[in-house]
């Protein structure tokens, strides 16, 4: 009976640094009369854990602010230097690696751009082992300090740690990715979907931090989903991604990557949108080389108004995203749809308020008002950061205790 009750306070006191620690972490509370007032807790326990999180190096004093009239409260902040994070973006048009200190600031970027189809697998983990060993010598950052890689990949991942991915769009199928990676890193690996880390980047640090029921769209070479729910997303209940690129808004429409016909990705993809403008009968030839030149050289050509094959093309895809919006809207009701990856990044600012109009024409008009449809504010290296928060997010579930 003793045991079993050391056992459970022990329980309690680890839960109830992980959420002190999640709640200094994300700024939801930073001063401990907010600790206590958020988690439900006497001031007292507050103090011994926040004192313990200090000792252990996970949080710092950062000065104080006045308190109406009274003590001034003193502020609490995570420590960057406790530990740190690789963040992995395997996209079909590059593979980003990127090391972050563990408050998600960026440290190094290795970058390693790709102009084939079909990305080898072995090829893939030799670029991801080479670019994180890199940025680990050239930073110093000693590697008992590593609290885990994440990786983002547009596929499906299972199996748990094996992580084996299925990723049509690469030509994978049961590639065992983590397994492969373990065998050459001596970390932590953690594989998700890639428009899953980039949903839960936009909700720590990005356009979703204030959302109650967001979809994040990856917008790129593919299009995918993540949707998340809580409390706030940085504290969701739950998340999942949807394959809302392979969702059919045009019956017998164009042939779609996955083998079947009139799917949105077939409309609004990198690859779709600048196929549809060279067979444009006014269309011209690109100067640019690679997928993400080339949409930033038809963006050039679009905004100068000049070109009118460019115009057609992206008029044409403003809609069908705007359906594709709508149909999100009608069907998950969410407060905010973010339109992020690189083509969101590239191309949001320019057809937004057509994609807006068009998914206001799509959507019941009572879920519409209430829905807000913002670009994402983070840029080509969200799913990297996303891909980070998968073992900065581990760490926090478990109260900052992590093997060095």
């Amino acid at each position: 009976m003793i045991q079993a009750g050391a056992q459970t306070t022990r329980d309690l006191r680890r839960r109830s640094r992980a959420t002190l620690l999640s709640c200094i972490y994300l700024g939801r509370a930073v001063s401990r009369p907010e600790l206590a007032r958020l988690a439900g807790m006497s001031s007292a326990a507050v103090s011994n854990v926040v004192s313990d999180l200090i000792s252990d190096g996970l949080v710092a004093e950062a000065g104080s602010v006045d308190s109406n009239g009274g003590r001034p409260r003193t502020m609490l902040a995570a420590r960057p230097g406790f530990g740190y994070a690789v963040g992995v973006d395997i996209g079909e048009t590059h593979i980003h690696v990127v090391l972050f200190d563990w408050t998600l600031s960026t440290l190094a970027t290795s970058t390693h751009e790709i102009r084939v189809g079909r990305l080898d697998p072995d090829v893939v983990v030799r670029l991801v082992v080479s670019g994180v060993r890199s940025l680990l010598d050239s930073t110093g950052v000693p590697h008992e300090r590593l609290l885990g890689i994440g990786i983002g990949v547009p596929g499906a991942v299972q199996e748990g740690e094996r992580g084996v991915v299925h990723a049509p769009t690469l030509g994978w199928s049961g590639v065992p990715l983590g397994d492969a990676l373990r065998a050459e890193l001596d970390a932590p690996i953690l594989i998700d979907n890639c428009a899953r880390t980039l949903g839960q980047a936009e909700a720590w640090r990005g356009a979703g931090r204030d959302a109650r029921r967001a979809v994040v769209a990856l917008w790129g070479v593919g299009v995918g989903a993540a949707i998340a729910e809580g409390s706030s997303l940085a504290e969701s209940g739950s998340s999942s991604t949807s394959e809302w690129g392979h969702a059919v808004i045009e019956a017998r429409g164009r042939a779609c990557r996955c083998g079947s016909h009139g799917c949105l990705e077939a409309y609004v993809g990198a690859t779709a949108i600048l196929d549809a403008y060279l067979a444009h009968p006014a269309g011209k030839p690109f100067t640019s080389d690679g997928t993400e030149a080339k949409m930033a050289e038809l963006a050039a050509r679009a905004t100068t108004g000049a070109d009118e094959a460019a115009t057609a093309t992206f008029d044409e895809a403003a809609e069908y995203l705007g359906i594709g919006v709508g149909n999100l809207i009608n069907m998950i009701n969410p407060d905010q749809v973010i339109l992020a990856g690189w083509v969101g990044e590239q191309l949001g600012p320019l057809l937004m308020p057509a994609i807006r109009e068009a998914a206001r024409r799509h959507a019941l008009p009572y879920l519409f008002d209430q829905t807000r449809i913002d670009v994402g504010e983070l840029g080509p290296g969200a799913v990297a950061l996303g891909a980070a928060t998968l073992p900065v997010a581990r760490l926090l579930a478990a109260g900052g205790h992590f093997a060095s």
